[in-house]
């Protein structure tokens, strides 16, 4: 069957009655070769070159860029001296990555390896070293490290900036060109050479590649309530949204539940993102059927959805909750905290958010291939916006370097040392005991018969 965008010539006669034969098989071929080659036969790009500028006898304002691109792939293919890299479909693929890349840092041209990848990190499970990356500022920047993994081992901390990937200079990449470097077989060893802002230290590491599955939700545990008389505060970290981590959650809150849990310490810190779907599932465990959790505003009206949890959900009892942030806390993070923020379910504590509040868009191509396109921003229910702002706490509280280091030390707790664990013996998270001594005070009030409802630290809800 010929592809739709085919069936749109027949449709302009004028048009071809105007040109001359080798002017209209000049543009057809290359009409043929970049739009049908591209996008596998969608017409929206050729119902706006073969419609509306037609209609009205006027040259198309996509004719001229085209032509040059046609007579640009033409003089590779024909003079290019390495003739083995100059395919067709090599050409279009390092077209599409360069054009793509071009528009913002998290819209990308994935080849049907890199789609299977971004596929394979929502299943939980990837063969790699452990790395969450993003372009900031012009430099390949560690988001966050996963849990358990060899970069975590090999003491690569966010915020770390990756110089080298086997030798390869990062400037020129992407974090998914990064990415598929970063992935291989298990056991195969990948080198780094990475670079620390805040200590301006440069180190070359060797790291052996491992299949990776991830736990995304750990450490649930009352971190108060033990001692008689005493706020039983709950405690449980997200490392990341997946689709199994609702279920995961609700796991873990049952248990806390279960032993008298008075309060919550939701930790999102260092948390990259995810999927939206997981972030409304969790909120849906929080507030009521129905709430807004966030919404997205793009140039056409299909981006503008408003996103709510679903009105057979069942939200747990409404007691205060406390969210850590800071400045790894990044997308489907951000939209959580927002929304329990804006909705009054729960305060913020701790520093600005990462500012990544756009939506990607992930397209199926001919051949296993996809675009990844920004199409949308995200709102939070107060009509904040997210990308390149960050939400900001309700309660600051700020951690130096050095205690910012232990936080993450203290995250490896199977695998350090003797010296490590000296290091962490008397060390207390400033950030979670903020956030715990707020919630204490909340209880207290609470049982004191002042409080009323326990529907959130912030206020009750409406």
């Amino acid at each position: 069957m010929a592809p739709a965008c085919l069936n749109r010539q027949s449709a302009r006669p004028p048009f071809f009655r105007r040109r001359s034969a080798r002017g209209v098989a000049g543009l057809v071929a290359l009409y043929l070769t970049v739009i049908c080659g591209i996008c596998g036969g969608v017409s929206i790009f050729s119902g706006r070159l073969y419609g509306s500028d037609f209609e009205q006898g006027k040259e198309p304002a996509a004719y001229g860029p085209l032509a040059m691109f046609g007579k640009a792939l033409q003089l590779i293919r024909q003079d290019y001296v390495d003739e083995a890299k100059v395919s067709y479909s090599a050409l279009l693929s390092a077209a599409l990555k360069g054009m793509i890349s071009s528009l913002d840092p998290h819209s990308q041209f994935l080849d049907p390896k890199d789609f299977k990848a971004i596929q394979e990190d929502t299943r939980s499970r990837f063969s790699g070293i452990g790395l969450v990356l993003t372009q900031k500022e012009g430099r390949l920047a560690v988001v966050s490290v996963m849990e358990g993994s060899p970069a975590l081992r090999a003491g690569i901390q966010p915020g770390d900036q990756l110089f080298k990937v086997d030798g390869q200079l990062t400037e020129s990449m992407n974090a998914n060109d990064a990415g598929t470097l970063l992935r291989g077989e298990s056991g195969q060893p990948v080198k780094l050479v990475v670079y620390r802002p805040s200590t301006r230290d440069t180190r070359e590491v060797e790291i052996q590649r491992e299949s990776i599955k991830v736990a995304t939700v750990r450490d649930a545990r009352l971190i108060s309530g033990e001692v008689q008389g005493e706020a039983k505060i709950g405690y449980v970290r997200i490392l990341q949204f997946n689709t199994t981590t609702a279920a995961e959650l609700a796991t873990a809150l049952d248990g806390l539940e279960k032993r008298g849990m008075q309060a919550l310490v939701l930790d999102l810190r260092g948390n990259p993102g995810g999927l939206l779907e997981s972030a409304i599932e969790i909120a849906a465990q929080f507030l009521p059927a129905g709430s807004q959790v966030v919404s997205t505003e793009g140039r056409i009206a299909s981006q503008n959805r408003v996103y709510r949890t679903p009105e057979s959900a069942v939200p747990r009892p409404s007691y205060p909750m406390a969210v850590l942030v800071n400045g790894g806390s990044a997308s489907a993070a951000e939209i959580l905290a927002g929304a329990l923020k804006d909705l009054r379910r729960a305060v913020l504590v701790g520093e600005t958010t990462f500012g990544k509040g756009s939506v990607q868009s992930v397209i199926p191509l001919q051949d296993g291939a996809a675009i990844r396109l920004t199409t949308a921003k995200y709102y939070t229910p107060g009509k904040q916006v997210i990308h390149e702002r960050g939400i900001q706490p309700t309660i600051r509280a700020t951690l130096p370097q050095e205690q910012e280091r232990l936080v993450a030390l203290q995250r490896r707790e199977e695998q350090l040392d003797d010296q490590e664990k000296a290091e962490l013996k008397n060390f207390i998270d400033a950030q979670l005991e903020r956030a715990a001594d707020t919630l204490k005070a909340v209880v207290l009030y609470a049982a004191r018969g002042a409080g009323g409802e326990q529907a959130g630290v912030a206020g009750s809800r409406k």
